[in-house]
């Protein structure tokens, strides 16, 4: 079956309008001689490198006590994505059943090759492929399904869309989202642009979102990566950052949009330091509810206004906000309404209308100065 240099496969090629899938079987003890799991991390340059959530230790513990148990069986295929070094080679070239072809799936072996050199990744069946190989059994057999991708923002979005009826992280799928150039379904297409700017947030733009962020490659962040999601997507399609976007495609000025957050959200930082710098249980600043009702607050003041005079339409109402704040401790105080405990607040569309009226009120009142 196989030589020192080149594993040949009894594979099945399906066409799919103008795609090819591969049907085959496998040792899955000898699946990663030439396939690698990538998970996703974040290179010296900040560039995304793989897709993969990292293994479930109990999980793949669980999985290979019943691999080592009597009669295991696996019937789910596993998913992979070759590249162009892989190829079918067909055993006919005439056949009756014009979408299916048999033949033999090609695979370069080279022992030498680091997993990020491989050719191959395991798309889906992470667990799978790590409980054989890691079960103290010699062979398993395992059903395979491949393609052959083009490139790397191809295999990400067939990761996403293999993995579309599944509970992935959230925040797994929004830090793929930008790197990814394929068709999507149209919750995560109107989530790319936004999950772009939040990478280049929490990453290669130095403000005051840099790094604090928590996503899958920035796991020290403190702020919920949805609420930040939350806040651009509003204020892409309702807000302050609509006036960089070409309503026809939806594509917009980017770095518009980075100047115009990162100035605002620098402010914000200036003149709430301590609020900024605590995690969500002990500021509601940085609680998800703050970051949409500052998000809104954004899109009030700064509507139709380039990065340059945010600071000129920002400044005295921030004052005035930290005039009657409680962001860490005390009440808040909105006019003739009941105080509400500084924690009082909590992540949901009332409460968040709420705040964003309470700090409406707050910027209202010249008295105070």
């Amino acid at each position: 079956m196989a030589d020192r240099q080149i594993l040949r496969l009894p594979a099945l090629e399906v066409r799919q309008g103008s795609r090819r899938i591969y049907c085959f079987a496998v040792d899955g003890k000898r699946l990663h001689e030439f396939a690698a799991v990538s998970r996703i991390r974040r290179d010296a340059k900040d560039q995304l490198q793989g897709y993969q959530r990292p293994e479930v230790a109990s999980h793949i513990r669980a999985i290979q006590r019943y691999l080592e148990s009597e009669n295991p069986m696996l019937p789910n295929a596993l998913v992979l994505a070759f590249d162009s070094r892989v190829r079918f080679e067909p055993a006919i070239t005439s056949h009756e059943v014009g979408y299916s072809v048999p033949g033999e799936l090609v695979v370069p072996l080279d022992e030498t090759l680091e997993d990020d050199e491989k050719p191959a990744w395991v798309v889906d069946g992470q667990q799978r492929s790590a409980a054989i190989r890691d079960a103290d059994i010699g062979e398993f057999p395992v059903a395979a399904v491949g393609f052959i991708a083009d490139n790397d923002a191809e295999q990400r979005a067939q990761f996403i869309l293999v993995n579309n009826t599944k509970p992935l992280p959230k925040g797994l799928i929004h830090e793929l989202l930008p790197d990814t150039n394929t068709h999507l379904p149209p919750a995560y297409a109107r989530r790319q642009l936004p999950a772009a700017l939040m990478t280049r947030l929490n990453g290669t733009f130095n403000g005051p979102f840099y790094r604090a962020i928590a996503t899958p490659t920035s796991p020290d962040g403190y702020i919920k990566d949805n609420s930040i999601l939350r806040m651009i997507e509003h204020s892409l399609y309702q807000g302050a950052l609509y006036q960089y976007r070409d309503p026809n495609d939806g594509a917009g000025d980017v770095d518009q949009m980075l100047a115009h957050l990162t100035t605002y959200w620098g402010l914000v930082c200036e003149t709430f330091p301590e609020a900024w710098s605590l995690p969500p249980r002990l500021s509601r600043l940085t609680h998800g509810v703050g970051i949409q009702a500052m998000g809104f607050i954004m899109d009030h003041l700064t509507e139709d206004l380039p990065p340059r005079e945010i600071p000129g339409a920002v400044n005295d109402a921030l004052k005035r906000i930290g005039a009657g704040a409680a962001w860490t401790g005390g009440s808040w105080k909105f006019g003739s309404n009941e105080a509400r405990k500084w924690n009082s607040f909590q992540n949901t569309p009332n409460d968040v209308r709420l705040l964003t009226d309470g700090l409406l009120y707050l910027i209202n009142q010249e008295a105070l100065f």
